[in-house]
Formats: structure tokens, sequence, C-alpha cells
């Protein structure tokens, strides 16, 4: 079945990309309500899109599984509650790497998401994730070009006001 692909330009540094991604504060204010998000490899890589369970609509017990600081994340991941029992089990997982690259002050973000099986369900997880992957992306790019909140500068200077 391939992977999906999905990808997008953001007026922003690979730094403040990098750290969108990789740390937790930072993440749940442009894609998760919360996140357990240890950035090394192995590390958790847990999201949670239900405020109030951990154990609904998230990507709990999902792991980094390549580590590339400002170049590429890749992590294991669990589909929406309505595709569990499709992809949530540990031997069906599908695994998403972020790649990053800048050029004159522009950061591309290409999200490659790979493990899709065959049949009706995992169609529908497939075309499910294909509009969500670019809902992400859109919401990363606002958030950063926004220029407020802590996404717009180093984790240090964020801390410090």
């Amino acid at each position: 079945m391939g992977f999906l692909k999905a990808e997008i330009e953001v007026s922003s540094s690979i730094e403040l990309v990098w750290w969108a991604w990789t740390r937790g504060e930072r993440l749940v204010q442009w894609f998760a309500h919360d996140a357990t998000i240890e950035p090394y490899l192995g590390g958790a890589y847990e999201l949670y899109f239900n405020p109030a369970s951990r154990d609904q609509m998230g990507t709990k017990g999902c792991i980094i599984t390549h580590f590339e600081p400002k170049e590429r994340l890749g992590f294991t991941w669990k589909g929406p509650d309505e595709f569990a029992d499709t992809m949530n089990h540990e031997d069906a997982l599908t695994y998403v790497l972020v790649t990053l690259s800048e050029a004159e002050g522009k950061t591309q973000v290409v999200v490659e998401h790979f493990g899709w099986k065959e049949g009706e369900e995992w169609e529908k997880a497939r075309g499910w994730h294909e509009i969500a992957w670019s809902h992400v992306l859109g919401s990363l790019k606002s958030a950063l070009e926004s220029g407020k909140g802590d996404l717009c500068c180093s984790p240090q200077a964020a801390h410090q006001g």
C-alpha cells in the first residue's frame, strides 16, 4: 500500500520547527491536548487528543524510532479510536517519519506515514490520515508563523519572561 506523504513550507527556522515536534509543551500548542515526549531514540511519543482520558484517542505506548536532531524524527503511530481494532495493536502499528530541511529562512516539513496494510478498514484509516496530516501541518504552519506564544522563541528565551 505504500505510504502517505504530506508536506508544507513554514516561514520559520528549522530549530523552532524541530522544537515544535519534540517538546511536549510546544506540541500541545498546535497538535494535541496533552503529550508525553522523551526526545531520544526509544523515548515516548505519546499524544493525547481527548483531554478527559489518556486511554482514548491517543498514541499511548508509541515511541521514537528515529532521532536525528533538526533533520528527522520517526515514531510509531496509532489511529483514532474508530480504527483501533485495525491499527492500534502492537503488530499493526504504523510509522511516521518527519523530515525537515531549511532554505532561505524557511523550513520544508515532510511527513511520511508508513505501514499501511490491505483491506477496507485500512483504506478508510489511510483516507482519514491523509486528511488529518494535511490539517496537522496547516496547524503547525499557522502556529509557528503567528509569532505568538512560546513557539516564536528558543526554549530558554520563552522561560525568561
